[in-house]
């Protein structure tokens, strides 16, 4: 990847903790989703399943439901993620023409997953997350967050390869948020060039997350400025990929932080990269 690319962030659920509800009705996800991509999405990521702390399971069938209709409409668009750890959702996502499968559980959930992602050829995100939805905020503890999610993330990615996954399809996500604590969170960030040490497309998803309001002492809408300042300085670190509910802003603010890193010229006009 030679530019980040801005994944905006659909969600047709109704317990996201963003925007729960707000985008359940499928037309009213489907033009969300054009929305995100005339402000500059690179990539829609759909999903049907809440992973909030807490967040309840869905059936495949009730999670299918959900996003097929969304998927189908926005193939087209942008190049679509399908953000699901059910090797069933996954499969009809990609059918529909999606590209991408974003799994929260790093192909852990479904032993079907990552042979479907071999056979398709499709890119695979692989995330962190300790425990689960439902248990991983119970008192999450590290020797060392860094090294320990870094080691996880290697021992995924040679999992992924071992299936039958191409290397240069997978990317990696540290799960800022899913099992952390505030000083994980902080930590990730920090050191996320080490993360960035294993060769893959490094995937950040802070936007608007529970550790900025605790850090800022704002409310759920009211974090995007440190969404901002959390995806400038992952990207200084070696990020590329930025998973984000406000596109329009996080676009400009790497774009312009892209020119002052001096890795553009500041007089090309900024565009869209799709993820292809």
């Amino acid at each position: 990847m030679t530019r980040p690319r801005v994944m905006g962030i659909v969600n047709v659920t109704p317990d996201s903790f963003s925007d729960g509800g707000r985008f359940l009705d499928p037309e009213r996800a489907i033009a969300h989703g054009r929305r995100l991509v005339a402000q500059g999405a690179d990539i829609l990521d759909i999903g049907g399943e809440s992973t909030r702390p807490g967040a309840q399971a869905v059936s495949a069938e009730d999670e299918l439901g959900r996003v097929g209709p969304v998927v189908e409409a926005l193939v087209g668009t942008a190049p679509v993620s399908i953000d699901t750890s059910k090797a069933l959702v996954a499969a009809a996502a990609l059918d529909r023409g999606a590209e991408i499968v974003n799994d929260v559980t790093a192909l852990r959930a479904d032993p079907d997953l990552a042979g479907l992602c071999a056979e398709r050829g499709c890119t695979v995100v692989l995330m962190h997350m300790l425990g689960s939805p439902r248990t991983m905020q119970d008192d999450p503890r590290y020797e060392d967050v860094v090294d320990q999610v870094r080691r996880f993330l290697a021992g995924r990615v040679e999992a992924a390869v071992s299936a039958g996954v191409a290397e240069e399809r997978i990317w990696v996500d540290p799960g800022i948020g899913f099992g952390k604590t505030v000083e994980h969170n902080l930590e990730l960030l920090r050191r996320l060039g080490e993360i960035a040490t294993l060769g893959r497309p490094v995937v950040i998803g802070s936007s608007r997350k529970r550790f900025l309001g605790e850090i800022t002492g704002r409310e759920l809408g009211e974090r995007l400025g440190g969404t901002i300042a959390s995806n400038v300085l992952a990207l200084a670190a070696g990020a590329d990929v930025f998973r984000v509910h406000d596109v329009a802003e996080a676009r400009q603010a790497l774009d312009a932080a892209e020119a002052i890193l001096g890795r553009r010229d500041w007089r090309e006009p900024p565009r869209p990269v799709h993820a292809r």
